[in-house]
This record gives C-alpha cells, structure tokens and sequence, in this order.
C-alpha cells in the first residue's frame, strides 16, 4: 500500500485506461468478479496489484474493496501552499496585478512595489519604454501608468513624453 505522501503509485494505476475503468466500477458498486471478468488473468493480477499498490483498493481476506480515504490522506499529507501575504497578494505567481487594493494605504503600497520594480532612480523613460517595462505587472498598462502618476511615484515631464521616478516618500 502507498504512503499518504507518495502520489505517484496513485497516479500511475489512474493513468492506465483499463486500471481505471476497473476502479471506477468498483467505485460504482459493482463486483469485482464483474469488472475483471474480460481480463486475462495476468492482466487481471497486474491491474488488482497496482490498484492495491496505489492504496485505492484494499484486499479483505478475499474481497476486494475500495479505500474510500486514500484521497483525502493523500491531500492531508500534501504542503498547503503559502498565501501571499500584504500586497503581494494582489499578484498572481508571475507577478502582475490580479486586483488593486481598495484601501488607499494598501494601493499606494503596491504601487510603491511596482515602481521600484520596474525602474530605476535616475532613469528617465519615454512613454513606450515605460509601458514596456510596466507590461509584465498588467494588461492595461495606462491605468497602470496613470496610478503611478496619480499616486506621484512617477512623474511626466512636461512635455508629457518621458517619465522618471520621484523622490516620493516611503521610497
């Protein structure tokens, strides 16, 4: 039988066709004798052991039934994933603004993130170099942009055709 922790057993008996149609008989109620009647006997023993190898099947003696928990013991024994936490959990995992926070605090936060991740003090960008480098945070990079301004992280020159970061507080 397989350790919780060991899915691959699991995994291997669910991805031959025959494995499963067998367990999802047995899961459905039916016998095993129905279920395993058209298999030769080898393949019958091959497919009865991986199913008990995986830990979805249990052996009574002579009867053969499913193990109603092995999947739940297999999710118990798994990592929960790491939440994000603060502002990162705005972003999904390669980086871009999946929502802006309601609260002025958290947003202001995040975009602080953003600057400092996509420029640099002292540069000094034209429009299309800026939405170049603000594309990987978010599709929309306008609204990205104009938050940037809005919140004084980033300023436009006056002509409105290049931007640079501001000496903004908490920078």
């Amino acid at each position: 039988m397989t350790t919780p922790a060991d899915w691959r057993p699991l995994a291997a008996a669910l991805a031959n066709d025959r494995a499963r149609q067998v367990y999802a008989g047995l899961v459905l109620g039916h016998s095993p004798d129905d279920v395993l009647a058209d298999l030769p006997p080898s393949r019958r023993t091959h497919i009865v052991d991986s199913l008990l190898a995986a830990g979805l099947l249990v052996s009574d003696g002579d009867t053969l039934r499913t193990d109603d928990d092995v999947f739940r013991r297999l999710l118990a024994a798994a990592p929960r994933p790491q939440r994000p936490r603060g502002v990162e959990r705005f972003l999904d995992d390669s980086g871009r603004i999946t929502s802006y926070p309601s609260g002025a605090a958290e947003r202001a936060e995040l975009l602080v993130l953003i600057a400092g991740r996509a420029l640099a003090a002292g540069e000094v960008l034209s429009e299309k170099e800026l939405n170049e480098r603000l594309e990987p945070f978010s599709s929309d990079v306008a609204v990205l942009r104009r938050h940037l301004v809005d919140h004084g992280l980033v300023e436009r020159t006056r002509s409105g055709s290049e931007y640079a970061l501001t000496s903004a507080p908490g920078r």
